[in-house]
């Protein structure tokens, strides 16, 4: 049989011939054994089975863990905290998003019931068009409360303010109850012909279920985090949309227009435009924001703009006042006036189209004035009582004269400067004569006073004139007392002297 091989040095031995190198990379060696029975004998070796891999399975089972912790950690960092809620809405474990939507939804979802409203009538957030800001409720609430900090788990609820939309909040609320809603009545205005002004008429008050009520219920319930709330159906005014104020305030502006409606010279309204026709020129139309449009027809203000001219241009009138020796003024003989032209009247009508209908009236005209001149007469009455002639002067000259007859001896007429006192058309003299019997001349006619009881006046019952004949009065006949009478207003300069 053939004996099992072993190894060199599998007895103990240490014979070099036995040492096989065991760095051979060979699967077979051949060895000699050292007998003559077997000299030459080959034996071989098994094949060496490779080594056995070796065993990871607690480091395999250490990386699933820490890949299961860094995602727990991971999802930490975006969650928001458990025992979170806002509004009553929980919000715990859940991400921003995912939580922003949670607060909307159940904002949409809540239930208002109307109780009172003809069988009970209810609407929803969302048909209210309620809002939150869910965003913003959602970053505070992982801000305040993140997942990753323990200390802040099951900290409580945070609270929100509920907004709604009005416009969508009243229709909602008008379909679920129209009973409950009386609609308003627009203050209005209209031209009164037999008036010829613009009068209103006031606006009534309707009344519809109070959205700012029915916000403020839904706020509670929200924030109480109930879905449902029962409330009796509140009721509000509701205005119009034209309220009476503004038809007043726009009826005073009409009328303000048609006060002053013309064509004006500097603060002179030059060609007036009558009440009726500048109503006629007004379209007045109610607006959709509740207030009135103003437009003006051009095409008919045009015709009156086409008379204008005619109107405004005239000539130039001069002025002649009469004054005193001083300069002051006494009298205004003919009043000044300025020439004017009207410049052209291209683009007028449009122009006072557009201010019509901003409330304005009166339309500043462009003109071109012409100044008038003035002349000034200085008059003066001079009594020459050595001559017994009275000359009438201007400007220090002599334009008419006449004998007059002056106080006797016995009573002297008063000499000196005077100025005319007081005019009287007719009057009954009294006096004293020099033998002392009392006098009475009825009748007196045109008399002007210039100091004390001395007058200048006309004289009927004598015509002996470039004589001494009165108690000292300056007499003359009628016809000239009468022209001095209205040449010489008071103030005129009085020169008598011998």
């Amino acid at each position: 049989m053939t004996d099992l091989a072993t190894k060199s040095g599998a007895d103990g031995s240490t014979d070099g011939d036995d040492i096989v190198d065991a760095a051979s990379t060979d699967d077979t060696v051949a060895i000699d054994s050292g007998s003559g029975d077997s000299a030459g004998a080959t034996f071989a070796w098994a094949p060496m089975e490779p080594e056995p891999p070796k065993r990871r399975t607690g480091m395999w089972i250490g990386i699933g863990a820490g890949v299961a912790a860094i995602a727990v950690v991971a999802s930490s960092l975006v969650l928001i905290a458990p025992g979170t809620s806002v509004a009553g809405v929980p919000v715990g474990f859940l991400t921003q998003g995912a939580a922003a939507a949670a607060i909307q939804g159940h904002l949409d979802d809540t239930v208002i019931v109307l109780t009172g409203a003809g069988g009970d009538a209810q609407v929803t957030g969302a048909d209210l068009g309620a809002s939150v800001d869910a965003a913003g409720l959602a970053a505070d609430a992982f801000a305040e409360n993140p997942m990753w900090n323990v200390t802040t788990w099951f900290d409580g609820a945070a609270d929100a303010a509920v907004r709604i939309d009005a416009e969508a909040a009243t229709s909602a609320l008008r379909a679920a109850a129209p009973e409950l809603y009386t609609d308003p009545v627009d203050a209005t205005l209209a031209y009164n012909t037999d008036t010829a002004t613009y009068l209103s008429t006031p606006g009534t008050d309707g009344a519809g279920i109070d959205v700012d009520a029915v916000r403020d219920a839904l706020q509670a319930a929200f924030v109480a985090g109930e879905s449902r709330v029962e409330l009796e159906a509140p009721l509000a005014a509701i205005t119009p949309t034209t309220p009476t104020y503004v038809a007043e305030s726009t009826a005073d502006q009409l009328n303000s227009i048609l006060d002053t409606a013309g064509f004006y010279v500097g603060d002179e309204r030059t060609v007036p435009v009558d009440r009726a026709e500048a109503a006629s020129w007004l379209t007045v139309t109610p607006t959709a924001e509740g207030t009135f449009d103003i437009v003006a027809d051009e095409d008919a203000i045009q015709t009156a703009v086409d008379g204008l001219a005619k109107a405004v241009d005239r000539k130039v009138v001069n002025a002649t006042i009469v004054t005193n020796s001083a300069g002051d003024t006494l009298l205004t003989q003919t009043e000044g006036v300025s020439g004017r032209t009207l410049d052209s009247t291209d683009g007028i009508a449009a122009s006072y189209a557009e201010q019509l209908s901003t409330g304005s009236g009166a339309y500043e005209l462009p003109v071109t004035e012409v100044p008038f001149k003035t002349t000034e007469l200085a008059r003066e009455i001079e009594v020459d009582l050595g001559d017994q002639q009275l000359y009438v002067k201007e400007n220090g000259k002599v334009i008419d004269s006449w004998a007059i007859s002056s106080g006797q001896a016995a009573t002297p007429t008063i000499q000196g400067r005077f100025t005319v006192q007081y005019h009287i058309p007719s009057q009954t003299m009294r006096g004293s004569n020099s033998d002392g019997s009392a006098y009475e001349t009825p009748n007196v006619k045109w008399i002007m006073y210039f100091s004390g009881d001395f007058a200048l006046h006309g004289v009927y019952w004598h015509s002996n004139w470039g004589t001494q004949m009165s108690h000292g009065c300056v007499g003359m006949p009628e016809n000239r007392a009468k022209q001095i009478y209205d040449w010489a207003p008071n103030g005129v300069d009085i020169y008598v002297h011998a």
